[in-house]
């Protein structure tokens, strides 16, 4: 069975359509994606630009602005939502991620402190 186109995003499709949020062109996008990551995510030109092809046809994005060979895009309602499906995605892969590791972690700092519960008797008065 053939996988949906989009199904799942990657870090520069998620971050372009976040960048649509508000209209900006393409030199917009190059600029931004890397401001708002602190550098850890790049998108390319030509896989900016198509992406923003294939967002186009999608639906997800509209151009809304062509001034020469600049053109302004904006996410859509359909966009918006896809958009929201990733980061549902995203926050349930933390909160598995938490249940498995921040347990984990929260057993080994008891364990490390010797903590053994409460103290009773004469260790509470020493």
């Amino acid at each position: 069975m053939a996988r949906e186109k989009f199904h799942t995003l990657t870090e520069q499709m998620f971050y372009v359509l976040l960048c649509l949020d508000e209209e900006c062109c393409g030199t917009d996008i190059l600029d931004r994606v890397p401001s708002m990551t602190g550098g850890r995510v790049t998108v390319g030109s030509g896989t900016l630009y198509n992406l923003l092809e294939q967002f186009s046809e999608a639906g997800m994005i509209r151009e809304t602005k062509v001034e020469g060979r600049r053109r302004s895009y904006l996410l859509t309602d359909a966009g918006r939502e896809r958009l929201g499906r990733e980061y549902e995605r995203i926050c349930a892969q933390a909160r598995d991620y938490q249940e498995i590791f921040g347990n984990r972690k929260a057993e080994r700092e008891v364990l490390d402190t010797g903590w053994e519960g409460p103290m009773t008797g004469k260790e509470a008065l020493a």
